[in-house]
């Protein structure tokens, strides 16, 4: 009787001890900074501030235990005195040592992910673009079940092409290709049709701002600009009251613009478009980075746009502005 109760009294320790590893903790350390100063964990893969949690910086320290969503999960830790820093979080009990560092340069235990992050994050900043890409690329081939490698795919897969995109897609783990990333790596890999100047548009379906589908070919026989922008995208933003005149200037000619939205939250999409007059067509599957047009298109960044003739072919792409209005005024003589 006493071995069982023994043995019952050793499984639980050993379940509590279990448990508190998987526990996510961050106990940080900072140089200063004011007490009672906020310090903030925001998730890194949101288009706008999407708080996880707070906790107030007293004599130099922190705390937070906090439910995470996901682990591994990127995030934003930051102070309202614009001390900033990207990492990544696991379920571990983590620590922060900013105490004989600036604050973006933080020593952090207590996750693989960081620890590989961190290093070639300093890696990069010291190369050019170009050179960033093929370290880049090396860095998935050498660490192909790290969510690092599906983050840095998912944001760069348009870059890299769909042959590369895909080579390297393959190598990983099935973990890595079901993850968030993983999904638009395979979205990207499935819908990317190669648009080319002088080829034909790619015709899609969207949900427009009544909540119908909408289809690029219904405006066929029209010279079409089809852009895409988002209402947190601030040169998208200070492009608009440009395109609304060019808008107003030409819509008599036949001129159309096709808006499609890279927004997740549906109100700030709603409220961009009242706030900037865009009176034309919008439509948007607010899925972000994933949204099924851009991945059809490859678009890498916002702004960015396809200028389409009266006979469906692409005749330019991105133009903006002064380049626009002449490029219509050829179009329409």
């Amino acid at each position: 009787m006493r071995k069982t109760i023994f043995g019952i009294l050793i499984l639980l320790f050993v379940s509590c001890n279990q448990k508190s590893d998987t526990e996510f903790s961050l106990t940080g350390k900072t140089k200063g900074i004011e007490n009672g100063t906020m310090i903030y964990l925001d998730n890194a893969d949101s288009q706008n501030i999407d708080l996880i949690d707070s906790t107030t910086v007293e004599n130099n320290t922190f705390v937070f235990k906090t439910n995470l969503s996901s682990s591994p999960l990127q995030v934003a830790l930051w102070t309202d005195d614009e001390h900033y820093r990207f990492l990544w979080l696991e379920n571990n009990k983590m620590t922060f040592d900013a105490s004989k560092s600036n604050f973006e340069n933080a020593k952090v235990t207590g996750s693989d992910t960081e620890n590989l992050a961190q290093p070639l994050r300093k890696e990069l900043e010291n190369l050019t673009e170009k050179n960033q890409r093929i370290r880049e690329i090396e860095f998935i081939k050498n660490h192909p079940n790290s969510i690092l490698s599906a983050e840095i795919l998912s944001t760069y897969s348009t870059t890299f092409g769909k042959k590369e995109t895909k080579e390297l897609f393959d190598l990983f783990s099935e973990q890595n290709k079901k993850s968030k990333y993983g999904k638009i790596i395979e979205s990207y890999i499935e819908l990317y049709a190669e648009p080319k100047i002088g080829g034909q548009f790619i015709d899609f379906e969207m949900i427009d701002l009544n909540g119908n589908q909408k289809k690029l070919s219904e405006l066929k026989g029209k010279t079409i600009l089809l852009d895409f922008w988002a209402s947190w995208c601030a040169p998208c933003r200070k492009e608009n009251p440009n395109l609304v005149k060019t808008y107003n200037k030409f819509k008599s000619k036949g001129f159309e613009i096709f808006a499609v939205s890279l927004d997740e939250n549906k109100e700030n999409w709603l409220k961009a478009i009242k706030n900037d007059h865009l009176y034309w067509y919008h439509v948007n599957d607010l899925k972000g980075n994933g949204n099924k047009a851009s991945l059809i298109y490859g678009v890498e960044g916002i702004p960015d746009s396809f200028l389409i003739d009266q006979n469906g072919v692409i005749v330019a792409r991105d133009l903006r502005g002064k380049e626009l209005n002449e490029k219509l005024v050829e179009l329409f003589e």
